[in-house]
């Protein structure tokens, strides 16, 4: 079909903006990969732009060496994947109920997990429970609390509840009991919603830090997004050796990048799998005819 002037002039300039904002959003991580692969003298100068000066991976070299940062990223890549896994079971667990007409208390339980998105809980009386469960200083902390996010549940039930209704009727004349229908009919339908509920979950424990600082007093089990604050206020440490001693091909400029980035680009690399379901998923789980 032949476009308008207007038409391809609307493409044009959501080309522009879209190219605009992807760069505005790509560049910074870029700018600190080039850095993290730089010399010293170059990153300090303010040489480095979006292409490394004087190519060197020593950064790179020192921090993969680094114990303690592994461990932290072994402990974020547990609470992410366990959270993960967790979230997506009792958010599904309570969405399908609630999808339900059958439900016959259904609205007011939607109307007061609703609720919860308009009044959050205050930060004190949260911390008052968790400690009092006993979750001080445990990953399970970084796990319970948040189980279930009520923006992905309703997500989740909104797409149930386009599932025609007949596709019970049937299940239930063959026999099927309610646990069967969810994971042998409602499942396989709908992962497109699945996978961009997963990734919204997986994001949001990855980069877990506020319940860290809250819950969390011993450092050996902090996630990567608190041994990355720790190490951007303390870069000394990073670096585990003197810099005023010796002739190194990185300093603490270049190593706070390649920290970064190394922190990121995991969760990053997750989102091509998932492309293909995002953009479907969000739009089914959000609109109902």
């Amino acid at each position: 079909m032949k476009l308008s002037l207007g038409e391809k002039s609307f493409q044009l300039i959501n080309y522009v903006f879209l190219i605009a904002a992807s760069a505005t959003m790509v560049m910074p991580l870029l700018h600190l990969l080039a850095m993290s692969f730089s010399s010293p003298i170059a990153a300090d100068s303010k040489e480095v732009f979006l292409l490394p000066v004087e190519f060197t991976t020593a950064s790179w070299v020192h921090i993969l060496q680094n114990k303690g940062l592994w461990k932290s990223f072994g402990i974020t890549v547990y609470i992410t994947v366990l959270g993960t896994l967790l979230s997506m079971l009792f958010s599904i667990l309570t969405a399908f109920p609630l999808s339900r007409k059958e439900f016959l208390i259904r609205k007011p339980v939607m109307f007061a997990i609703v609720l919860t998105m308009i009044f959050n809980a205050p930060m004190i009386p949260f911390f008052l429970t968790v400690r009092e469960l006993g979750m001080m200083n445990s990953l399970w902390a970084l796990i319970i609390p948040g189980l279930i996010g009520t923006f992905n549940m309703v997500i989740i039930r909104t797409f149930f509840m386009g599932i025609p209704k007949e596709l019970d009727d049937s299940a239930r004349i063959d026999g099927c009991h309610d646990f069967r229908i969810l994971f042998q009919i409602y499942l396989p339908l709908s992962k497109p919603v699945m996978a961009t509920v997963s990734l919204f979950y997986a994001v949001g424990y990855w980069n877990t830090f506020s319940r860290a600082v809250l819950f969390l007093r011993d450092p050996e089990l902090w996630p990567l997004q608190m041994k990355l604050r720790a190490y951007l206020i303390s870069p000394e440490e990073l670096a585990q050796v003197n810099m005023f001693l010796g002739d190194y091909d990185f300093n603490t400029t270049t190593l706070k990048a390649a920290t970064i980035i190394f922190a990121t680009v995991p969760i990053v690399l997750v989102y091509p799998y998932l492309q293909k379901f995002f953009v479907k998923g969000a739009m089914l789980g959000s609109l109902k005819e």
